[in-house]
């Protein structure tokens, strides 16, 4: 995970504009079934051509979210806007929005195309218009030659984009996809993504996809949301997500990371940020980060593998941020190798490090003892 931070995307952050409108905004949305909160009190902002995504473990509420924008649900309380419509009382079918479920629910009695066209013969399209749009789609996902064939004569990937592009061809403003890549494989998954990303950007469509998939996440995000039993955790660009997690929850579920807990020894200002000196059961620790705590506060360090240094040698003029230990397990990825060492005093510290070179037997190896180290700026004292 630590290898993915997702592609440079597009220039394209309506977010940070304070005039911008948003283009779906949830106010206050509560959804009970019974005594069971699925959302709770939740307020959320997607603009257009936004590609947004709700991240979160299973039960935290992010389908249910979706369910109540597409119309299948309706919300105890608070208000759903498209467009500034609120679109209470408004029916799935007359909602300006299209839902890509993970079975696809293809007909198997339909061929590629008749299957794109059921949706538009159900809208009664003139026969010509109905042909075109589905030579659109089939062209856009690149089916042409497959046109002819049922479902089951179709891979995995080829009856997703068949899904896909019976849900682009009513020309929606919002569609939704609900874990529309779970049933691929991985390679075809990471290629799908790609696929995704670029069909949302030709059409300048509004993508929002729920996934507990981080990996895919940070991939086609524009934004993500990461929920947790109901609530909006954080909300940011993958980047952000990734290197300046506001919590512990959001800092674990995302990628691999060492949590350390820890106690403010002194906190110095340092113009726009500040110089954090902690201690984490006799480990020294200093980071350069704007910080709410102070001394005396517990807090807990955090630091992503690939930016600890692993090295059979003490760092020169260490008194913080070093940690000695013996490397206990090995894990080898192919493009980087993770060290997993047990520290004297027992704990485990995960370092990633990236195999640049062609080597089969590498310099440190199982039972070495190891020192890992890392700069100031690059782990996070987290408050929450």
């Amino acid at each position: 995970m630590a290898k993915t931070l997702g592609p440079v995307k597009r220039k394209f952050s309506p977010w940070t504009d304070p005039d911008a409108v948003p283009f779906i905004r949830f106010e206050n949305v509560t959804k009970r079934f019974g005594d069971f909160v699925a959302v709770d009190d939740l307020s959320l902002d997607i603009y257009e051509r936004e590609f947004f995504s709700l991240l979160g473990p299973s039960g935290c509420g992010k389908t249910t979210l979706m369910r109540m924008l597409a119309g299948f649900e309706e919300p105890t309380s608070g208000r759903i806007l498209l467009q500034g419509q609120d679109l209470s009382g408004v029916p799935p079918y007359k909602r300006p929005t299209n839902m890509m479920f993970q079975s696809y629910a293809l007909f198997p009695h339909m061929s590629v195309e008749k299957n794109i066209a059921f949706g538009l013969e159900q809208d009664n399209l003139a026969r010509g218009e109905i042909d075109a749009r589905v030579q659109e789609m089939l062209k856009l996902v690149k089916l042409e030659q497959f046109a002819k064939r049922k479902p089951n004569q179709l891979s995995g990937g080829q009856r997703q984009r068949v899904a896909l592009a019976r849900s682009l061809a009513k020309r929606p403003k919002v569609l939704l996809l609900d874990e529309p890549l779970g049933a691929l494989d991985r390679k075809l998954r990471e290629e799908t993504q790609f696929e995704l990303m670029d069909i949302q950007t030709k059409l300048g469509l509004t993508f929002l996809i729920v996934t507990h998939d981080q990996e895919e996440a940070m991939t086609v995000s524009d934004r993500i949301a990461v929920m947790d039993k109901g609530i909006l955790v954080q909300v940011a660009t993958p980047a952000e997500i990734y290197e300046a997690p506001n919590s512990r929850y959001v800092a674990d579920f995302i990628g691999d990371i060492n949590i350390l807990e820890a106690r403010v020894e002194a906190k110095e200002s340092q113009g726009s940020e500040d110089l954090v000196r902690i201690d984490s059961d006799g480990v020294k620790i200093t980071v350069e980060q704007t910080c709410e705590a102070n001394k005396g506060d517990a807090v807990a360090f955090a630091i992503r593998p690939e930016k600890v240094r692993i090295s059979t040698t003490q760092p020169e003029g260490a008194v913080a941020n070093a940690l000695h230990g013996e490397v206990w397990d090995i894990g080898y990825l192919g493009d980087f190798s993770v060290f997993i060492v047990r520290l004297d005093d027992g704990r485990m510290f995960r370092a990633a490090q990236a195999n640049v070179a062609r080597l089969v037997d590498r310099p440190i190896t199982f039972g070495d003892m190891v020192w890992l180290s890392w700069s100031a700026d690059a782990g996070l004292v987290l408050t929450r």
